[in-house]
């Protein structure tokens, strides 16, 4: 064989690492022309064969659903239903001009902004566009319409059987993989700084924590950047995919805090025999957790008795803590006395924080395999662990999320509809003989900036351009002899498919236009003119999708991440101040029954999702950056910190089972607020900073003052009746030390949004 041609398969993998565009572009170049075939040669129906062609097109080569193989195909049901119905749609709309344009507006804004409910609709968007502009652009008599749901059906059917059966895609999580390496890798470190801890300090030992160290953020790292390197931020309706999701940001925060608890290089602190436990504890859960994630059909059982032994083992380590504050000795008068007098609990406010942090992980990463391990009814059904409603409450959940001005999400459909609306108007008003070009054009340029649809409008000119020529000069080669044509047609559509993804997006134009040239010159004498009208056409969708860009948020996710970020840390910043305010309420006289901060925890997780969408699309934004793209990402992480931070705190005081209330505890409920006042109150500013309303300022200095008068008031208002410090004594400090965590993020956080200040 040629040397080029063994060559083919090793530059194919260097393109399309794991042959997704591949795959799908052989798929679609067996079946498309052979329902084409079917349908101009057997049932001799030029309306069925249009849309079995272009409903195969789009069902094998536009789409590519994920997970188990039962899932993929209830994916394509749905997509099957949706193009039968959004073809009945589209053929009556059509009927009426202003019908028309009203429904491709309307029906565009739907499909494009549902996308955000879950990311199987956000993938299979330009596929349900395409069910719906076909129609609408080609009006026909209502007789018609069997013939076109006939080749609709036609291709749903043949692409179920496509991806069940030809070159079947793996059904490996993108995720799993990764946050299983977290999981071991984590593990592997809260054993090492555990036995290094309980041997007492040696050189070797703190070697070896951090090379440990150094390979749980590397792995951190690895899942971060597979989350963040989908144009989608992989979202199901699913349980498992709900949990999976926030399984990114846990390990995250997670990983963070396996590094802040490392011990130190010099000096070696108090070892806490319970501590260690709980540390030990939370190592063997996470290794059942990467297991399961590893076999997700796999037996819980490992996992929820590890999770049941680290609870206790907490508990037993929170009892124990009263024991290790030395409120029976003479207060502390010095700042080093004071904060000798605090330390006393970090190991063990450490330990708990990362259990608290490895069982939000077990927990999340049990419900996914629950549903993993759903019966094929089950699933069928759409029977879940969490209810059969919760799908239809996290989709109204994150659709009223982004239904905000300042949602990138909303933008994009929102110019993408009235793109739409725009390009069928002037396709009736011009008259023009394939109207549906226009409206392709518009949706296949049509970016989230104007900088970015100009871009891709000049390369789609220039890849149309480029493929009417070969396209003329093949008609012109095959003259008379037109059979040639369904040769090269599933040449053709392998070509139009693998192009976009190997070499670039105006190859994949050109190759389009190639496999359009042939298709409708099939079964008739060839004619090049076609060529022409093609060109026409994508002229005008690209003009329309320029003038739609440079109208309508022509800056696109560039600005709106600013506005994005600032939404989320104020978000963030009341949702701490919130869980503060709550734990104030249960260590009171009188504890109070008040209601958790559920609703600003809602919120700022719904604030957390749009920045996330924001970023994603100014990741996607072709051209120089305007701001530091590392910069950027620590700002969007740092996120993480502050929200998970109020869970720590929420879940500490909504499991505190004593509480004792003897004493007044005014002081020690100042402090409490006046600590998440001052951080939550930072962030705030941060947040109008980042608006760019204000300079950013610099971090909070350390208050010895609070740091004196929480010690004072533990040794004075937080004793039991045996002169003991209380349960809420030491919940109280863990707060105080939660609300030091999040305070620890301001220095790079505000280096991160001075410009010019780091790389």
């Amino acid at each position: 064989m040629p040397r080029w041609w063994t060559r083919i398969p090793a530059w194919l993998r260097s393109r399309d690492p794991e042959l997704a565009a591949t795959r799908r572009a052989a798929r679609t170049a067996l079946v498309m022309p052979a329902l084409f075939a079917l349908c101009t040669q057997v049932f001799h129906s030029s309306a069925m064969a249009t849309f079995a062609a272009f409903g195969s097109f789009s069902m094998l080569l536009l789409v590519e659903f994920t997970g188990p193989t039962v899932q993929r195909l209830r994916a394509h049901v749905g997509l099957a239903v949706a193009w039968l119905l959004l073809i009945f749609l589209g053929t009556l709309a059509a009927r009426e001009s202003w019908v028309a344009v009203t429904a491709t507006v309307v029906v565009g804004f739907v499909v494009l902004f549902s996308g955000v409910v879950s990311s199987v609709l956000a993938g299979a968007s330009t596929a349900l566009l395409l069910a719906f502009v076909l129609p609408v652009t080609t009006p026909a008599p209502l007789s018609q319409l069997p013939e076109r749901l006939a080749g609709a059906g036609l291709a749903s059917a043949a692409a179920l059987l496509a991806v069940s059966l030809l070159w079947p895609r793996p059904t490996a999580d993108p995720l799993s993989a990764p946050a299983a390496r977290v999981c071991r890798a984590a593990a592997a470190q809260l054993r090492t700084d555990a036995s290094h801890l309980a041997a007492g300090a040696d050189a070797p030992g703190v070697r070896r924590c951090r090379e440990t160290a150094d390979e749980t953020a590397v792995a951190a790292a690895d899942l971060r950047t597979a989350f963040d390197g989908t144009p989608y931020r992989p979202t199901g309706l699913s349980a498992g995919s709900r949990a999976l999701v926030p399984l990114v940001d846990e390990l995250t925060w997670l990983s963070t805090i396996v590094a802040d608890s490392a011990p130190p290089s010099g000096g070696h602190p108090v070892c806490d025999p319970r501590a260690l436990v709980v540390r030990r504890a939370a190592a063997s859960v996470l290794e059942r957790t990467a297991d399961l994630l590893d076999e997700p059909r796999g037996s819980p059982d490992a996992l929820r008795v590890g999770t049941a032994r680290l609870r206790a083992a907490i508990g037993r380590m929170e009892r124990s803590a009263t024991a290790l504050l030395p409120v029976h000795l003479p207060g502390p008068s010095t700042e080093p006395g004071v904060r000798a007098f605090l330390e006393t609990l970090d190991m063990s406010f450490r330990a708990q924080e990362l259990g608290f942090a490895t069982l939000q992980v077990a927990d999340n990463v049990d419900l996914a395999a629950a549903a993993e391990r759903r019966s094929w009814p089950e699933r069928l059904l759409g029977l879940e662990p969490g209810g059969p409603g919760r799908p239809l409450a996290a989709a109204r959940e994150r659709a009223v999320a982004h239904l905000r001005p300042n949602s990138v999400w909303l933008h994009n459909s929102l110019r993408g509809a009235v793109g739409l609306g725009i390009a069928v108007t002037l396709a009736v008003l011009t008259g023009v003989q394939h109207s549906f070009w226009v409206l392709l054009g518009t949706l296949s340029v049509l970016r989230s900036n104007a900088l970015s649809t100009g871009q891709n409008a000049i390369r789609a000119l220039g890849g149309t351009i480029a493929g009417s020529v070969i396209g003329a000069g093949l008609l012109q080669l095959i003259g008379r002899h037109g059979t040639a044509l369904w040769f090269l047609l599933p040449v053709a559509v392998l070509i139009a498919g693998i192009a976009p993804a190997a070499v670039s997006f105006a190859a994949g134009q050109a190759a389009f236009t190639i496999t359009l040239v042939i298709l409708f010159n099939i079964g008739q004498h060839p004619d090049w003119h076609i060529v022409l009208l093609r060109v026409q056409d994508i002229g005008i969708g690209c003009a329309v999708s320029v003038l739609v860009g440079l109208f309508f948020w022509p800056r696109g996710a560039a600005a709106a991440v600013d506005r994005a970020l600032a939404e989320a840390y104020t978000g963030s910043a009341r949702y701490l101040a919130g869980a503060v305010e709550y734990a104030v309420g249960r260590c009171g006289v009188r504890p109070t029954a008040a209601d958790a901060p559920l609703e600003e925890g809602r919120e700022a997780a719904a604030a957390a999702r749009r920045l996330d969408d924001a970023f994603r699309s100014f990741l996607a934004e072709r051209g120089a950056k305007p701001v530091s793209l590392a910069d950027l990402t620590t700002l969007v992480t740092g996120i993480v910190g502050l929200r998970l931070a109020a869970d720590a705190v929420l879940g500490l005081w909504q499991r505190a089972s004593e509480l004792h209330t003897g004493t007044d505890r005014a002081e020690a409920r100042l402090v409490l607020l006046s600590a998440a006042g001052r951080v939550a109150g930072w962030y705030r500013d941060l947040a109008v900073s980042l608006a760019g309303r204000s300079a950013v300022r610099d971090p909070l200095p350390p208050d010895p003052a609070a740091e004196a008068s929480l010690v004072d008031s533990v040794r004075r208002d937080l004793r039991d009746a045996n002169g003991r410090a209380s349960d809420t004594a030491v919940r109280v400090i863990w707060t105080v030390d939660h609300i030091n965590t999040a305070s620890r993020l301001q220095p790079s956080l505000a280096a991160a949004a001075r410009p010019g200040e780091t790389g």
